[in-house]
């Protein structure tokens, strides 16, 4: 079964909003990355209850904390990225959500990613042998300027690592962005994917579009991971108006073209979702 999910802050910053939006298009999931202009591991412990408490009388899970781990220079230090990385796990047991969004770091402009890979893989074995500790899933997404931008990167670090703690959320958008055919991407990691982010881009205008409309062939991955059995999330960052390095925004208006389309996919292949 796909369940839908969404970057509920690409609604709003605020979590009403958020809930009451999601309610309109029938999402009972978040991929929680921030609230009230805050990301989600600055948030205080007070807001963190007071939002864990909307989402139980909303009804409302989550589908991993959208956390932004591994989005510094592979250079910089390791240790107080992984001060953060515990507020991370601590996070996933608050929510019970067993499911933490990360990335491979950012490489040096000009330098050779090759020339930093095995200090990726160090960090990446240590956050994943702390996640496997607790019994929490790391879904390592793809993105353009980190070390894990093209599938071959990416199919390197997982194999390397090598634990069922490790996984890909598979971004097609991002892979279309750095030049790569997501066909390609998708033949060569979709044993690893245990998450889909729907997001499309259309590389002509060089803007992000809703789903089917651009270069993603994201109504061919989704069919295919539906008929060999996919049981995850479809997570939707539409980016439809902003795109940043560590956010987007799309706004009500927008976020409901980004549903219709995702949910137009769906209905045309007759893939059950909830």
């Amino acid at each position: 079964m796909i369940r839908l999910s969404a970057f509920a802050d690409e609604i709003s910053q605020k979590p009403a909003e958020q809930i009451a939006v999601l309610g309109e298009h029938k999402i009972k999931y978040i991929e929680f990355r921030a609230i009230h202009g805050t990301n989600v591991l600055d948030l205080s412990d007070a807001q963190h209850t007071a939002f864990r408490d909307l989402l139980q009388a909303s009804q409302v899970g989550l589908s991993a904390i959208g956390s932004p781990i591994g989005k510094i220079r592979v250079t910089e230090p390791f240790d107080a990225h992984l001060q953060r990385f515990e507020r991370a796990i601590q996070l996933a047991d608050f929510y019970q959500v067993p499911r933490i969004r990360i990335f491979s770091f950012y490489i040096p402009p000009g330098d050779d990613p090759g020339s930093h890979r095995a200090e990726v893989l160090r960090r990446l074995s240590e956050l994943t042998r702390r996640a496997s500790e607790r019994g929490i899933r790391l879904l390592l997404e793809n993105e353009k300027g980190i070390y894990g931008d093209t599938a071959a990167r990416v199919l390197d670090i997982l194999a390397e690592v090598n634990s069922p703690f490790l996984a890909h959320a598979f971004d097609p958008a991002n892979y279309v962005e750095v030049g790569q055919s997501t066909d390609e991407a998708w033949d060569c990691l979709r044993p690893f994917v245990k998450h889909l982010h729907v997001k499309d881009y259309d590389s002509k205008t060089g803007r992000n579009v809703p789903a089917g409309m651009g270069n993603a062939g994201i109504p061919r991955l989704i069919a295919e991971a539906a008929a060999a059995g996919y049981d995850g999330f479809c997570v939707l960052e539409p980016h439809l108006v902003i795109a940043e390095l560590s956010s987007g925004f799309t706004g009500p208006e927008r976020f409901a073209d980004a549903v219709s389309a995702l949910k137009a996919i769906l209905d045309q292949a007759n893939i059950a979702y909830t």
